[in-house]
């Protein structure tokens, strides 16, 4: 979003990648939604319905994608019939009015702007499909977002991490293989949940993953993931599956497909126990394996391929992480800082 909000021409995910894992906002009230995010009630709901199929189908954008402007647009749409206004007469005005009403709620200035972002994204496709005569959203000014900086664990804090699953049980197994493989590869959870047996090709040393708009890449295991990984599929998965054919890697305890929710209640609780002060989340972990990766030595275009960013500027944000972090060690132990 930070891309598109700059350039005003790309069209992806409306919210930031760095808040993907956390809990979404709540549905606007009053408003009844199918499953292509519609609203029964909506007089506008066609349009709607046009613009979600157009980002769905012609633009290739993920499930999780659509989902999130569809959330997005079902609450403005909720502001045009409580304020009586149509599309076709929207202005500057009731936009920013719109803005408004988000940050009476309570909603940050990287929520809004993820908002705008999706009713900007809304008229563009309207105006370009000669819905509406023009763009109300044109002239309006994104919120200002101050750019802060990932959180990411120390190695020593990784590793107590990775010791917290009890090997003996199937649940256990199953969680040292995901949280190694999280580690080892970066992937996103929505990522690491989709897998399925044939992703994995343990004799090469690799994973496929599929990211943003089902693109896929290939990204390297490491030996203790790979055993991790080995120990579960040997051990675990099948007291976990039971009856069932679910092609998943990672099982739930009813043998279906572990939750994106589910794997982060499970991380939380972990961190807890390895006595971890910061919440976790499962992002977290993957600002853990590109910091560490490029503390190392790692250059960044590898560690963006890696991590299936589209640009690199957004994995140039790891490298104002090691300035801060250089700057720390720096201010702790020269004698004249």
């Amino acid at each position: 979003m930070a891309d598109e909000m700059k350039t005003g021409q790309t069209l992806s995910a409306p919210d930031a990648e760095s808040k993907r894992a956390a809990p979404s906002e709540p549905r606007a009230p009053n408003v009844r939604v199918s499953k292509n995010g519609s609203s029964a009630a909506d007089p506008v709901a066609p349009e709607l319905d046009s613009f979600l199929s157009y980002i769905r189908v012609e633009k290739g954008l993920a499930a999780n994608t659509v989902d999130s402007y569809r959330r997005d647009l079902v609450e403005f749409f909720t502001f045009l019939r409580r304020e009586r206004r149509q599309l076709g007469m929207i202005r500057r005005e009731d936009i920013r009015s719109y803005l408004e009403t988000l940050y009476r709620r309570g909603l940050n200035a990287r929520s809004v702007a993820r908002h705008l972002v999706s009713v900007r994204n809304l008229f563009r496709f309207l105006l370009k499909e000669g819905k509406i005569r023009s763009d109300p959203t044109a002239e309006i000014d994104a919120p200002h977002i101050g750019r802060s900086l990932p959180k990411y664990l120390t190695p020593d804090e990784v590793d107590t991490l990775l010791q917290q699953p009890d090997p003996t049980s199937p649940a256990g197994l199953r969680d040292k293989g995901l949280l190694e493989l999280l580690y080892a590869t970066g992937m996103r959870v929505s990522e690491l949940v989709h897998l399925r047996w044939e992703d994995l090709e343990i004799n090469l040393g690799v994973v496929r993953c599929r990211g943003k708009g089902s693109k896929e890449r290939l990204i390297p295991v490491g030996k203790s993931a790979l055993r991790a990984v080995e120990a579960y599929v040997e051990r675990g998965r099948q007291p976990l599956a039971k009856s069932s054919k679910a092609p998943f890697l990672f099982l739930n305890q009813r043998g279906g497909q572990l939750s994106r929710v589910g794997f982060w209640k499970l991380l939380r609780g972990y961190g807890r126990a390895a006595g971890i002060a910061t919440p976790l989340s499962p992002h977290m972990l993957r600002h853990s394996f590109a910091t560490h990766l490029l503390e190392r030595g790692a250059d960044l275009r590898s560690i963006q391929l890696m991590l299936g960013h589209s640009d690199i500027s957004t994995t140039q944000i790891y490298t104002h992480v090691l300035k801060e972090r250089l700057k720390q060690v720096y201010h702790d132990h020269h004698p004249r800082a």
